[in-house]
């Protein structure tokens, strides 16, 4: 299987500060990312309503500092169901170098993806998890076709004060596991490793970068999750955490995929309806799909006991997507 890792010219470095700075962000207010949860197995997206259908191409999902792949099962199957191949990061934690989860773990992760898709790759990354993975598309840009980062903020590491305990923390146990076997300054933005010379360098040109953040992140400062890229960019609202579960963030991701497949196709879509440039099931299919939608949604409002405000929440939202409203406007 192929292995790319060519380092494209850098043309100015992304980074905005190699220093781990403190933010002032309201840290807890993250507990709300539990409400994100329940919004989004009533979300009419997360059945696949409205959504562009995928091709069979392989989507790994990398997770966020201090969390395990397991958390992301959500998303995970959620991309099996509108029609991609995903894969866990197989990284277990993400409480290790990355330069070394790159090299021992992830690439191996991508080298199955490659193999059982038979094309370029997609990327998604949570929080630390979205950094890895622009530093992977750096270095392998034959491989991967996108990169989606949610929360990830790749201009450097300003965050809340607990949070850069933490990676301290991780920081003493990764020297004193591996001693010679990583850099002095490993984990620290001021490291020489592979992994953050190629976050200095600009995403090549072949790979599409998407960039989700939430302003009201009371994790890390959303003004370092954006790319230079207006165009690449989508602010949504939610917490940090809860950008794994944001029906917004899963819709964007919908898009943002299909739209990486038409640019790299430049084919007629044959047969079905027309969505941002991607096929997604004809009106009748949408109807069914919404009334199965409505009848399990009913149900695990009723045994979860979500409020009424959160079920007319979850019916605006099947309001806003555009295929739907004509479901909406049938007597």
């Amino acid at each position: 299987m192929r292995r790319s890792h060519a380092r494209p010219t850098d043309r100015g470095s992304p980074i905005r500060t190699q220093n781990y700075e403190e933010a002032d962000v309201p840290i807890l207010s993250e507990v709300l990312f539990a409400a994100e949860l329940v919004l989004l197995h009533a979300a009419p997206v997360y059945y696949g309503v409205g959504t562009p259908h995928g091709d069979g191409s392989a989507v790994v999902l990398i997770p966020g500092f201090l969390c395990p792949d397991f958390y992301l099962t959500p998303l995970r199957k959620w991309l099996e169901r509108i029609g991609y191949k995903s894969f866990s990061s197989g990284i277990g934690f993400n409480a290790e170098c990355p330069n070394l989860l790159i090299r021992y773990q992830l690439n191996e992760t991508i080298d199955k993806a490659l193999a059982k898709s038979g094309r370029r790759v997609h990327l998604i990354g949570h929080s630390l998890g979205g950094i890895i993975a622009r530093a992977i598309a750096a270095q392998r840009p034959a491989d991967i076709a996108s990169v989606i980062t949610l929360g990830a903020p790749f201009r450097g590491t300003v965050a809340h004060s607990s949070i850069l305990r933490a990676a301290k923390m991780v920081r003493h146990r990764i020297l004193a596991k591996h001693g010679t076997g990583v850099l002095p300054d490993c984990y620290t933005g001021h490291c020489t490793c592979d992994f953050l010379d190629s976050l200095r360098c600009t995403m090549p040109a072949s790979v599409m970068e998407t960039a989700v953040y939430t302003e009201d992140d009371g994790v890390v400062d959303w003004r370092y999750c954006r790319t230079d890229r207006p165009e690449a960019n989508f602010a949504v609202t939610g917490t940090h955490i809860g950008l794994a579960f944001n029906p917004s963030v899963y819709a964007i991701i919908a898009n943002r995929l299909a739209q990486a497949r038409s640019e790299r196709n430049k084919r007629r879509v044959r047969g079905g309806c027309i969505f941002d440039g991607a096929p997604v099931q004809p009106p009748e299919t949408q109807q069914l799909m919404f009334k199965k939608w409505a009848a399990s949604s009913i149900a695990w409002l009723t045994t979860a006991r979500v409020s009424r405000a959160c079920a007319r929440a979850c019916v605006a939202s099947a309001r806003s997507i555009p295929a739907l409203r004509s479901v909406f406007s049938k007597k």
